[in-house]
């Protein structure tokens, strides 16, 4: 069964009359085709008992069908009125729809607004965010075999950044070198901005990187990913950059005991809080447990961040084919920052990681 089928058929069970699908990464999971409008609309619209249409910006409407959309695709120029366009498509199509579901947690108060003043008669009530998050929850084979390769290319997106470790380069050179070469090789863009602290820098967990020197004997944290065929990678290593202090070198070991513990402990049957709850607690007997100030893992797909999160308070019970991260940090301010990463997969009996530098603390020559 197919995800358009799903939505229908989930429309027709709940007796609504359409689904307005509005964040992009979600008509990309749908559609196969993908494109961040940016101030533009980009629509999908589904209805129980009809053919869906997407609805686009006129200079992608021949992207749309080289794509491999099937279904129709109606486009609109700059100054025309999308949300006009789009209720005499609808209307071409059915009666006014009553009942309608929407992505409450992506659509913008000012579109929903244009929606009410367009269907005054509507009810929009619906909330087809969950149905979504529960679909895309369950990655495929086929996905799965894309995340391979984007984790693949962070792997060598790792090795790029600890060769160009260097004390006359600076925290934002070492992205550069990263990112230069990573389109040199035809990957052409990163999942999210790539991240490179060193020394006390890594102690802000999502810090930008700054026109600082990378600095010796201290320890230096990654954090990047790639976009391969519309899949995300994510992964973090942190490597000692010459040789580091007693407590750098300590929480490190904290940290990658607590990363290997939640790796060891992934597969079907625990819950994402159980999950967290083992890395936590190691970070937490070993006394640093107030440092570590963000859930285990996110979830991973087309976007760097997906649900579910594995953290305290979330029952969702893991089972294969689930991907996400598992991530312990430590920061602790003005002294140092660590974080271990990666995205796996349940598989029938464990996990698997996307990604495989290796995790023991590597010392890097200082040069």
């Amino acid at each position: 069964m197919s995800h358009l089928t799903t939505v229908q058929n989930w429309l027709e069970q709940n007796k609504f009359d359409i689904a307005y699908v509005s964040d992009w990464h979600n008509i990309q999971y749908f559609t196969g085709f993908g494109s961040d409008p940016i101030e533009r609309t980009l629509a999908l619209f589904i209805f129980p008992d009809k053919d869906p249409f997407i609805f686009a910006p006129a200079l992608e409407v021949e992207a749309v069908k080289k794509a491999g959309w099937s279904y129709p695709v109606y486009g609109y120029l700059d100054h025309e009125d999308p949300y006009a366009l789009i209720k005499k498509h609808i209307l071409a199509l059915t009666s006014a729809p009553k009942k309608w579901a929407l992505e409450k947690n992506a659509l913008t108060v000012e579109r929903y607004e244009k929606l009410k003043t367009n269907f005054p008669e509507a009810s929009f009530t619906g909330d087809i965010s969950s149905l979504i998050e529960h679909e895309k929850l369950f990655k495929t084979p086929a996905e799965i075999e894309k995340l391979k390769v984007a984790g693949k290319w962070a792997d060598v997106a790792f090795e790029v950044g600890f060769k160009a470790l260097s004390t006359s380069r600076t925290e934002q050179d070492i992205v550069a070198e990263i990112e230069y070469e990573m389109k040199k090789n035809g990957i052409m863009h990163m999942s999210f901005d790539t991240i490179i602290q060193s020394g006390a820098n890594a102690a802000d967990p999502h810090g930008a990187p700054k026109a600082d020197l990378i600095k010796p004997n201290a320890l230096c944290l990654f954090d990047l990913g790639v976009e391969y065929a519309g899949y995300m990678s994510d992964a973090s290593r942190t490597v000692a950059f010459g040789e580091v202090d007693q407590k750098s070198a300590e929480i490190y070991q904290v940290c990658l005991e607590a990363q290997l513990a939640a790796m060891a402990a992934a597969r079907p049957g625990i819950t994402a809080q159980e999950l967290d709850k083992i890395a936590r607690d190691i970070i937490t007997k070993a006394g640093y447990g107030e440092y570590f100030i963000h859930r285990l893992g996110h979830g991973i797909g087309q976007s760097d961040h997906e649900f579910p999160s594995i953290m305290e308070g979330n029952e969702l019970v893991l089972e294969p084919g689930m991907c996400f991260s598992i991530e312990p940090g430590i920061y602790i301010p003005q002294v140092a920052g660590v974080r271990i990463e990666d995205c796996v997969y349940i598989t029938e009996d464990g996990c698997e990681a996307f990604t495989h530098t290796p995790k023991e603390l590597l010392v890097l020559p200082v040069k």
